[in-house]
C-alpha cells in the first residue's frame, strides 16, 4: 500500500524526499518561495503547488493519507524573539485547519527543538480538539549518519478513533521523551527503519561527539568555502533552502515507522 502525501511549507522537497523514500507519494505540495518553487518544479513537474497556505481552500484540494510540513519555526526558535503568536510567521493556525478539513490518516510535522517550551503544547492540545493523538520526539540529523547535531522536533498524529478496542493507543513508534536519540528500540521498530536501523544504532550507543566522527563516514561535508555569493549562481538560496530544509534521512525514518504502522 502506498501513501499518498500532502505536502505544506515544502521548501526544496526535504520532508517529501525522504517520505517517498520510505514508500510514499507526494501528490501535492504548498511553497511561495521563489527559488523553491523552481526546486520543486524541476523534481516534482507533474505535482500541483497550491501557493500560500493562507489562501487554500481546502474544499477544493484531493484528500491525502498523509499531511506533512514544516511550519515556520522563527516563532519559536531560541535563536530568534521568540514571539510565538505574535509573531506574523506563526502559521500553526493555517496547518491546523489544513488537518482539519482534509483529515489525513496521519500528519508528520517538524520544527525546531525550542518548540518544545514555546507553542508546542498549544500545538498538541489543538489536534486534540480536532480528534487527533499524536507522539512525539526529537530526532537529531546526527543520529541517522549526520556529521551534524540538528535536532529537530518531529510530531505524528493521528485520528483517535485509531486507539485500541481498549482505550490504549498503538504507537506510530515515536515517543514523548525529549532524549529521543538515546531510548532503547524493540525490535519492530528497528526492522521498520531497515537500512536506517545501523546508523541509528552508532548514535544510541556513542557520545555525541564520537557519533559527529563516525558519522563523517556517511555524509559528504560542505567544502570548506565562505557563506558569500561567491560567483555560483543562486547560492544564497541554495544555502537558505537548505537551511530550512528537513534532513531527508530523518523524514525517511519517520516515514517508514508511518508505513510499518499503516500496514499492520
Amino acid at each position: 500500500m502506498t501513501l499518498t502525501v500532502g505536502s505544506l511549507f515544502s521548501g526544496i522537497g526535504g520532508l517529501d524526499l525522504g517520505l517517498e523514500r520510505a514508500g510514499m507519494r507526494v501528490v501535492w505540495q504548498s511553497e511561495i518561495d521563489p527559488y523553491a518553487c523552481k526546486v520543486l518544479a524541476k523534481h516534482w513537474p507533474e505535482v500541483p503547488n497550491h501557493g500560500d497556505i493562507k489562501r487554500i481552500d481546502w474544499r477544493t484540494v484531493e484528500p491525502v493519507d498523509v499531511i506533512c510540513g514544516g511550519y515556520p519555526c522563527q516563532p519559536f526558535s531560541l535563536a530568534g524573539q521568540r514571539r510565538g503568536t505574535d509573531d506574523p510567521r506563526h502559521l500553526w493556525p493555517w496547518v491546523r485547519d489544513a488537518i482539519s478539513n482534509l483529515r489525513p490518516r496521519y500528519a508528520i510535522l517538524e520544527n525546531v527543538r525550542g518548540h518544545l517550551s514555546l507553542g508546542g503544547t498549544t500545538v498538541l492540545g489543538e489536534l486534540a480538539e480536532v480528534g487527533y493523538d499524536a507522539e512525539w520526539r526529537v530526532v537529531s540529523a546526527a543520529g541517522l549518519g549526520a556529521a551534524h547535531r540538528r535536532d529537530r522536533l518531529i510530531v505524528v498524529a493521528y485520528p483517535n478513533s485509531q486507539s485500541q478496542s481498549d482505550g490504549s493507543k498503538h504507537e506510530v513508534g515515536l515517543v514523548a521523551d525529549a532524549d529521543g536519540p538515546r531510548r532503547e528500540h524493540s525490535n519492530e521498530e528497528r526492522s521498520s527503519c531497515a537500512t536506517l536501523g545501523e546508523r541509528y544504532a552508532v548514535f544510541q550507543q556513542a557520545e555525541p561527539s564520537d557519533c559527529i566522527e563516525r558519522a563523517k563516514s556517511y555524509w559528504v561535508c560542505e567544502p570548506s568555502v565562505g557563506r558569500v555569493a561567491d560567483g555560483i549562481p543562486a547560492r544564497m538560496d541554495r544555502l537558505r533552502g537548505l537551511g530550512n530544509a528537513v534532513v531527508p534521512q530523518v523524514a525517511e525514518y519517520v516515514g517508514r515507522l508511518v508505513m510499518a504502522y499503516a500496514h499492520e
